[in-house]
C-alpha cells in the first residue's frame, strides 16, 4: 500500500462524512442507494432520530446533464459490468445461500454503489479529487448461531480507496471487493472482511444474463426515464470460505447477482418497495419487485421467470400474488416488517411460501432496512418444491414522526 492511499485512509473518515453530507444537501438521491445520506456516523445498536429510513433518503436527484434510461439498450459484456459514469447512481449486488457439508446454513450480502456528484467533473490535481462516492453494505446470517451481522463504508472514488472498472471488471471500497477473472468477467471472486465476519467467495456465471423488464428497461413509474437498466445472474454456483470468529467454514451454494444503473428517483406515491429473489429446487428462478403506496397497496411491480435453460418469461402485475402471513418488529428501528409470505403465480402453477431464516435481518446502518435469507417451501403443478432466496424491505423501518425527508 503506498502511502498516498496510507494517508487517505487515515483522513477519510472525518473529511469525508462532511462532505458527503453537503453533496447529499446539494444533489439529493433516489432509493437504497442513497444510504450514505447520514449527515452523522450511526451505529448498528441504535437508531437515532437523525437516521433515516431508505425511502425517507429518497429525494430530488439533480439530473441535469446526467443520462436517463428512457428506452431498451444494447448490452455489452465485461464492459457493462463495469462502471457508467454517465448516470447518477448504480449498484452491484450480492446475495446468495451457502451451506457447509454438514448442513450449517450462510445467507450473505455484498453490496457496492456508485454516486455521481455531477456529470463534467472540474479538472483538480488532488489525488482526493472525484466526481463520485461510493458505499458498500456486507451482511451476514449466520442461522446456527442464530445471529445476523451488518456492516457498512463509505469513501470518495479516488486515490485508490474505491471504484469500478469494466475491463478487467473490478469494483471495491477499500479492501472490500468483487474481481472477475476471464474475458468475460467470470468466475467473480467476492471478499470482504470486518470485525471477524469474513467471507472470500468464487461465484460462477451459471445460466446467461437476464435482461429485466423490458429488454434490460426497468420501469419505475409511469414517468419517461424514469427508469433503469437492470440485469441480474440468477444462479451462479458458489464455493468458498465463511469465517465468524476463530471457526472458518467451507460453504458452497447459490448466489445472486443484481445490476443496476440509472438517473432517476421514485413516483411521488410510493413509500417503499418489495423485492424478491427465489431460487427453486426445480431450477427455476424468481425475480419480482413491488412499489408500494402509504395504504400499501402496489402502485408498480415487475417479475420475470427464469427456466431451467436460461429461458426468460416477463411476469405481468396480475399474474403474480403476494400476501404477507407475519410481521416482526424490531427493536432498534420500530420498524415493523412483514415477516413471512404466500407468493403465487397461478399461471405457473407456483404456490410458495417464503420463511426468514432469521427474523431480524434488519440492516440498522444509516439507513434501516430489511434484508435476508428465506426458505421456500411450496407445490409446482401440484408437486412438491423448495428452494431459497433473499428478500428485501424498505419503507418500513423509520420512527415515525422522528425523522425526515433529506
Amino acid at each position: 500500500m503506498n502511502e498516498t492511499v496510507r494517508f487517505a485512509k487515515r483522513r477519510q473518515r472525518g473529511l469525508l462524512i462532511g462532505f458527503i453530507c453537503q453533496r447529499i444537501l446539494d444533489f439529493g438521491l433516489w432509493s437504497l442507494i442513497l444510504l450514505v445520506a447520514a449527515c452523522s456516523p450511526a451505529t448498528p445498536a441504535a437508531l437515532p432520530t437523525g437516521q433515516s429510513s431508505a425511502v425517507q433518503s429518497a429525494g430530488g436527484i439533480a439530473t441535469a446533464g446526467f443520462a436517463r434510461a428512457t428506452a431498451p439498450r444494447e448490452f455489452v459484456f465485461p464492459q457493462d459490468h463495469g462502471p457508467h459514469p454517465e448516470y447518477a447512481i448504480e449498484w452491484w449486488y450480492y446475495t446468495g445461500n451457502l451451506d457447509t457439508a454438514q448442513g450449517r446454513h450462510f445467507g450473505y450480502q455484498l453490496t457496492f454503489f456508485r454516486i455521481g456528484l455531477t456529470p463534467t467533473p472540474a479538472a483538480r490535481t488532488s489525488d482526493f479529487a472525484t466526481s463520485n462516492i461510493y458505499m458498500a453494505h456486507f451482511a451476514l446470517t449466520d442461522v446456527a448461531s442464530q445471529k445476523f451481522y451488518a456492516f457498512e463504508r463509505f469513501s470518495r472514488g479516488a486515490a485508490g480507496l474505491a471504484g469500478a472498472q469494466g475491463q478487467p471488471f473490478r469494483v471495491w471500497l477499500e479492501d472490500w471487493e468483487v474481481a472477475g477473472a476471464g474475458a468475460d468477467g467470470l468466475p467473480m471472486r467476492l471478499q470482504a472482511a470486518q470485525d471477524g465476519v469474513v467471507i472470500d467467495l468464487t461465484l460462477a456465471g451459471g445460466k446467461p444474463i437476464v435482461l429485466q423488464g423490458d429488454h434490460g428497461l426497468s420501469q419505475k413509474s409511469d414517468e419517461p426515464g424514469n427508469a433503469s437498466y437492470y440485469y441480474s445472474l440468477t444462479r451462479m454456483p458458489t464455493r468458498g470460505t465463511i469465517r465468524v470468529g476463530a471457526d472458518t467454514s467451507d460453504v458452497s451454494g447459490l448466489s445472486w447477482m443484481d445490476r443496476e444503473w440509472s438517473t432517476s428517483a421514485l413516483g411521488p406515491n410510493a413509500v417503499g418497495w418489495d423485492w424478491l429473489a427465489v431460487q427453486l429446487s426445480d431450477g427455476r428462478e424468481l425475480a419480482y419487485a413491488r412499489l408500494r403506496n402509504a395504504a400499501g397497496a402496489t402502485i408498480y411491480s415487475d417479475g420475470t421467470l427464469v427456466d431451467p435453460a436460461g429461458g426468460t418469461r416477463r411476469l405481468a402485475p396480475s399474474e403474480v400474488a403476494l400476501e404477507a402471513s407475519g410481521e416482526w418488529t424490531s427493536p432498534r428501528s420500530g420498524g415493523r416488517y412483514p415477516s413471512g409470505w404466500r407468493l403465487r403465480v397461478p399461471s405457473q402453477a407456483l404456490d410458495l411460501t417464503l420463511t426468514p431464516y432469521l427474523a431480524d435481518q434488519e440492516l440498522a446502518l444509516t439507513t434501516a432496512y430489511w434484508e435476508g435469507a428465506v426458505r421456500i417451501e411450496g407445490s409446482a403443478a401440484g408437486a412438491p418444491i423448495g428452494g431459497n432466496g433473499y428478500v428485501e424491505l424498505t419503507g418500513y423501518g423509520e420512527r415515525q414522526g422522528q425523522v425526515r425527508v433529506r
